[in-house]
């Protein structure tokens, strides 16, 4: 089970870094879609490479429906939307900032589930969405007597970004489940890099960018974004719960807010750390119930008492 839980949280980790990574990219003069047309790209080069290597390795292709991995691949441009709107939010807002917005799909995937089911939510849930609203708040200074200055469009590519990724957790469940995670995560990206490239077509290819510098930001991007954190957390997820593996996966917010201190240099007060703590503690809460269930699934399969 170690092994589980180390892969949720370097998952989870990797998926922190983006922001920090994405800011130093545009220091360096780098386009938004030079960044997410560069990151999807050598994410698709990198993952179908896994799995054309596993293919050729083990002999055999994966059995899936023509039907089913173009559903996949329609999937996959919510991924797209995500990325496209989480790094203009970036753009525009304090790395710090940007994913506490991003982490506001906590509270519209329960609305999201809620909508679907036709069934309100238990005082419980409220109680989560209200902590974690109130984290928000105090994360973005909100009540504050200095105000911070915040670019209002990036907050709402912020928020944007927040409902396509719920989205994609409502419908990724959908279809592919039983397929090797690089083929379902290729897939995925497929969908992604068509959208990306729809709306920023890849000049980045042929402008020479790739040899000043995004070459470095792209591969990184692809690895740290698309690759590690879909395997590891195919490899983690299963051994360790849903439960579990929810709460190990909000490590994403306070490394991306303590790497926007330390590389970036961003002002982080006090009352952001109390509100990030708020918004892990209201997670955490709302997974408890799920963490005991398993437990109580555990003992029953080896008859303890």
């Amino acid at each position: 089970m170690f092994k589980g839980i180390a892969a949720v949280f370097v998952g989870a980790c990797s998926f922190g870094i983006l922001s920090t990574f994405v800011k130093l990219a545009y220091a360096e003069g780098f386009t938004l879609g030079d960044i997410t047309g560069a990151q999807v790209f050598f994410g698709l080069l990198i993952l179908w490479g896994i799995v054309l290597l596993r293919q050729l390795l083990r002999g055999k292709s994966n059995s899936s429906s023509l039907k089913e991995k173009l559903q996949l691949v329609a999937m996959g441009t919510s991924t797209g939307l995500v990325s496209i709107f989480y790094y203009k939010c970036v753009q525009t807002v304090p790395a710090s900032i940007a994913i506490l917005l991003l982490m506001q799909f906590t509270w519209m995937s329960l609305i999201m589930d809620a909508i679907l089911k036709r069934k309100l939510p238990t005082v419980a849930q409220m109680g989560m969405v209200a902590l974690v609203l109130l984290g928000t708040s105090l994360a973005g200074r909100l009540f504050s007597d200095q105000l911070p200055s915040f670019d209002w469009q990036g907050i709402v590519f912020g928020l944007l970004a927040a409902l396509c990724y719920t989205f994609f957790l409502t419908i990724n469940g959908a279809a592919g489940n039983h397929m090797h995670p690089a083929t379902k995560s290729a897939l995925l990206l497929t969908g992604a890099c068509i959208l990306v490239f729809s709306i920023f077509p890849p000049a980045f290819l042929v402008n020479g960018a790739l040899g000043h510098g995004l070459l470095k930001w792209g591969l990184v991007l692809a690895v740290f974004g698309t690759v590690v954190p879909p395997l590891f957390y195919a490899y983690g997820i299963p051994r360790t719960g849903l439960g579990l593996s929810a709460i190990l996966s909000t490590a994403e917010l306070p490394v991306a807010v303590l790497m926007s201190r330390l590389v970036l240099h961003e002002e982080v007060w006090p009352v952001q750390w109390l509100g990030v703590a708020l918004i892990l503690t209201a997670i955490v809460l709302s997974n408890l119930s799920s963490i005991r269930k398993s437990r109580r699934k555990a003992v029953a399969a080896t008859g303890e008492v």
